[in-house]
Order: structure tokens, then C-alpha cells, then sequence
């Protein structure tokens, strides 16, 4: 079971509470959180990475074990400990402004 963690703002669109759980077939990749997490919460689709072309939106950054895996390979395999579980899977709002 994969954990990921939300930001408070895509929590609230969700109807979420807290941290979400999924189960995934096959590697675990940020693609494949990602299209699990669209999959479950059709009203986060557009809101993580744009509808067309499928880039991530600009103040949204991903943490696996405490790196920035946000300019990885969107398929590239995450750690173990995410894929497992033990650790959890962060998407985080960034700060803008001056």
C-alpha cells in the first residue's frame, strides 16, 4: 500500500481527511501514483500536472525519502521504502511570491 501525502488545498478538493492510501500494480513510479491518484479522485485530474501533454503545474514539487524527485523520469522507479509503504509519497504545494 503507498502512502501519499497531499497539500491541504488538494485534500480539500478531494474530500480528504488525511493521507491517501493506493495499491499499484507494477512498478511504482510517479506516473503511476500519479495516474492511481487521478484514477481514485477524478477531481484532482489537471490540478497535479496539466490535462494536456501531462507536465507537472508549476508550484508543485515531489518527495520520495526526503529527496526532490520532482525533475526525475516520471518513470523511473521510486525507493523501496515508497514502495512499500514505510515511507510516504509527498506532493507539495511551493511558496511564490516576493
Amino acid at each position: 500500500m503507498i502512502q501519499v501525502v497531499l497539500p491541504a488545498h488538494l485534500r480539500a478538493l478531494a474530500g480528504l481527511q488525511g493521507d491517501v492510501q493506493l495499491e499499484l500494480d507494477g512498478p511504482v513510479t510517479r506516473q503511476a501514483i500519479l495516474d492511481a491518484l487521478e484514477a481514485r479522485y477524478p477531481m484532482l485530474r489537471g490540478t497535479i500536472r496539466h490535462h494536456v501533454g501531462g507536465e507537472r503545474r508549476p508550484l508543485l514539487r515531489f518527495f520520495a525519502c526526503g529527496e526532490d524527485v520532482t525533475h526525475e523520469p516520471a518513470d523511473a522507479p521510486l525507493p523501496e521504502p515508497i514502495a512499500s509503504g514505510a515511507e510516504p509519497f509527498f506532493i507539495i504545494g511551493a511558496i511564490a511570491g516576493g
